[in-house]
């Protein structure tokens, strides 16, 4: 009966602070609430997938138009600059409205389920979010397609992915935003965002850095 009981203590799960456990299956567990209106991380990621967007238009426009001119010129270039100065203040208008409108929908709160053990974590967008998240990827998608702006179907494509598995032996950067309190967890051709309170921080920070055996230079510290 002793031994009973102690197996069944051992599979209690052990809170490591007032936010994260540690599971009986290895795994830390914790939930964060990203604040829409007050931590502008999602608004400058989706501002820069825009802004190199834009850019990438202007450049290729610009080589075509030295080639149709037989040449550079200022003149040229001051036309391209002015053009371009227009289009990115609309974005930047277009960006700032459209991520108020999601913030309003998504009740000005980002809430994200964490799994972390020693092989990754596990990024997931809680139920009830992850659903509006999808309907409203799905609106900005088609009506991307109906105005030709492939862009906002881009944009509106990647936005219904609601869950993200990093794996740290394929894990390249880690780069903390303690202000955010964001750790971006960089791959060969992914990039993840995890969360923690100020009090957590540092040791999920470390936890990560430490289990990752391929990080670059200065990632190998803490």
């Amino acid at each position: 009966m002793e031994e009973n009981n102690s197996a069944s203590e051992e599979r209690k799960d052990v809170r490591i602070s007032e936010n994260i456990t540690l599971g009986a299956d290895g795994k830390y567990r914790w939930v964060y609430s990203v604040n829409l209106f007050t931590n502008p991380i999602f608004l400058l990621l989706v501002w820069k997938i825009f802004f190199f967007i834009v850019l990438g238009i202007f450049a290729f426009t610009t080589v075509v138009d030295v080639i149709d001119w037989g040449g550079f010129s200022w003149d040229l270039m001051k036309g391209q600059l002015k053009v371009f100065g227009i289009i990115f203040g609309v974005m930047t208008a277009l960006v700032l409205v459209g991520y108020l409108l999601y913030a309003a929908i998504m009740r000005g709160k980002y809430t994200v389920e964490f799994e972390m053990d020693e092989k990754g974590v596990n990024h997931r967008q809680i139920a009830s979010q992850a659903k509006k998240a999808k309907k409203v990827g799905e609106a900005a998608m088609v009506a991307g397609l109906l105005t030709g702006s492939y862009s906002t179907a881009a944009a509106g494509a990647s936005s219904q992915r609601t869950e993200m598995y990093s794996e740290f032996s394929k894990t390249r950067r880690v780069v903390s935003r303690p202000l955010f309190r964001v750790i971006k967890i960089k791959g060969f051709l992914s990039n993840n965002q995890v969360y923690a309170t100020k009090e957590d921080f540092g040791f999920v920070k470390n936890y990560i850095i430490e289990h990752c055996p391929n990080l670059k230079g200065a990632n190998k510290k803490k």
